[in-house]
C-alpha cells in the first residue's frame, strides 16, 4: 500500500506540515510507505521537511510546463505520477488551487473523491473520512473502499507533529511527457496581493456587512495596521465589491491560522469560521449577542463596531 501526499508550486503553502503530519499517521495504521510528491520549485525546502515528518520517499517532478500554476499541464503530470507508482490513497492539503486538481485527478484515475475533509482512519481495509457538508453546518463520514482514493483535507483542525523517528527519505526524480499537454483556459487577469500572505499572518484583523458601509471597513484597515497586523473580510463583503477576493477569510477564500483573529460585524456563519477556526485566540465584536460568532469566540464584545473600533485604535496608539 502507498499513500501519496500531493504539492506543488514554488514554496510550500501552509498547512502542508499538518497534511504530512495526517498522512504520516494514516501510513502508519495502514503499515503502507508514504509519499510525498513535490512538483515544481519547492523541492529544496520540501526535503528538509519530509526529513523531519517520517516521508519514506520525497518524489520531486521538475518540468518547465509546470512554471506557474498550470492546471492541465499538473493534473496530468499528477495522473502519470499514479500511473507509475500505483498509490492507494491521493492526499491534498486543501487550498484554493487544491479544490480544482483534486476533483480533476479522481476523475481521471476514476477514483472516488473526498473534499473539505478533516480526519481520515484506516477501516476493514478501506477509509472512514470524515467531512464538513452543507457548507460546514454538519459533518459526514464517507466509507471509503480500496483500491484508489482520493482525499482533500482541511487541515485547520491537525496539528502539526514530528515523527517519532525521523529519517532522511529517498529522493527520486519523477519523468512525465507534457509535451502535448495543451492548457484549455488563460487567465487573463486575477487578484494580486502585494506584500505578506494573509495565511501566513499572526494578526488578522477582518470585517463583516456589520460595518454597514466599505467607508466604514477603512476602521479595520487602520486597527490592523497599529496592531501589525493585516487586514481580511467575510464573502458577504468581498461579493458586494468592499474589498479584493485576496482578502477573503473562509471556505472559499484563505484558511488562517494567526494567533489573534479580531472579527468585527462578521456573524459567524460556518463558511467564514472555517477559515480562522484554528486561530488560538477569537475576539468579536458583534452588536447581536446570539451571533454565532461568540460561540467560537474566546472574548466577545456586544456592541456596535463602529463605536468600539475607533476606541480600540486609540488604545493601540496609545
Amino acid at each position: 500500500m502507498t499513500i501519496v501526499l500531493c504539492t506543488w508550486g514554488n514554496f510550500i503553502e501552509g498547512g502542508t506540515e499538518e497534511a504530512l503530519t495526517l498522512a504520516r499517521k494514516l501510513s502508519d495504521s495502514q503499515g503502507a510507505k508514504l509519499h510525498w510528491l513535490v512538483a515544481g520549485g519547492a523541492a529544496k525546502e520540501a526535503a528538509a521537511l519530509a526529513v523531519t515528518h517520517g516521508v519514506a520517499s520525497l518524489d520531486v517532478i521538475d518540468d518547465p510546463a509546470l512554471g506557474g500554476f498550470q492546471p492541465d499541464a499538473l493534473v496530468e503530470a499528477l495522473v502519470q505520477y499514479c500511473g507509475q507508482v500505483k498509490p492507494t490513497t491521493i492526499l491534498f492539503n486543501q487550498t484554493v488551487a487544491a479544490r480544482l486538481i483534486a476533483p480533476r485527478v479522481a476523475g481521471r484515475l476514476g477514483a472516488a473523491v473526498v473534499m473539505n475533509a478533516f480526519a481520515v482512519a484506516a477501516r476493514d481495509g478501506g477509509l472512514d473520512v470524515t467531512a464538513t457538508a452543507f457548507g460546514g453546518d454538519t459533518n459526514v463520514v464517507y466509507r471509503l473502499q480500496a483500491p484508489l482514493n482520493v482525499v482533500s483535507v482541511v487541515t485547520t483542525t491537525v496539528v502539526a507533529e514530528p515523527a517519532a523517528q525521523p529519517g532522511a527519505p529517498a529522493q527520486r526524480t519523477i519523468g512525465v511527457d507534457l509535451a502535448g499537454v495543451k492548457e484549455r483556459f488563460r487567465v487573463v487577469s486575477s487578484p494580486k496581493a502585494e506584500g505578506p500572505r494573509l495565511e501566513d499572518a499572526q494578526i488578522i484583523v477582518s470585517g463583516g456587512r456589520g460595518l454597514g458601509s466599505a467607508q466604514n471597513y477603512d476602521l479595520v484597515k487602520q486597527l490592523a495596521d497599529v496592531l501589525g497586523g493585516m487586514w481580511g473580510g467575510s464573502r458577504a463583503i468581498v461579493d458586494d465589491g468592499w474589498i479584493d477576493s485576496s482578502r477573503q477569510v473562509g471556505l472559499t477564500g484563505k484558511i488562517t491560522r494567526p494567533g489573534l483573529y479580531l472579527a468585527a460585524g462578521i456573524s459567524g456563519a460556518s463558511q467564514h469560521m472555517a477559515g480562522c477556526s484554528a486561530a488560538k485566540t477569537i475576539v468579536a465584536i458583534n452588536k447581536d449577542k446570539d451571533a454565532s460568532i461568540y460561540r467560537y469566540a474566546r472574548y466577545g464584545i456586544v456592541a456596535d463596531c463602529l463605536e468600539v473600533l475607533p476606541e480600540l485604535i486609540k488604545a493601540a496608539r496609545a
